[in-house]
């Protein structure tokens, strides 16, 4: 595949945040996909058990792909979440609905073999989103 190729794969990952379809995901990873967060976390096999949890905590969540890379059989995705929270959320603890607008950052990588994503990189703000949350106090 080519570059141009992957990159419009990447960009599929992020309709099924947008849209909350997970099936779009059974479609572009591999069945052996691993992803690592920035949270140390890895997790095997088809992606997508995040796109409940965090549509569900954030309904009217909506991610705007600021940059997208490629170079071989990487692309690099710099993106920007925007939501509502409005459900229970879990990020290091469980967070009650708090009705605050928030807005967080994060890149990801993705590493493509035969047309569907293998593996997965994310580095996000979590600290940013936690303090916007009100749950980490800001620093000063």
């Amino acid at each position: 595949m080519s570059a141009e190729e992957n990159k419009a794969i990447a960009r599929r990952h992020w309709d099924a945040w947008n849209t909350g379809n997970v099936a779009i995901l059974h479609e572009i990873a591999s069945a052996d996909y691993v992803f690592h967060d920035s949270g140390g976390r890895v997790v095997r096999g088809t992606p997508g058990g995040a796109i409940p949890r965090f549509r569900a905590a954030f309904p009217d969540l909506h991610f705007v792909l600021e940059d997208v890379f490629a170079e071989g059989d990487k692309v690099v995705v710099r993106w920007t979440a925007h939501g509502t929270h409005r459900g229970d959320f879990e990020l290091v603890r469980h967070i009650p609905p708090t009705g605050k607008q928030v807005t967080w950052f994060g890149i990801d990588i993705y590493h493509f073999r035969g047309g569907k994503i293998v593996e997965g990189w994310r580095s996000m703000d979590r600290l940013g989103l936690l303090q916007q949350l009100g749950v980490v106090p800001t620093a000063g």
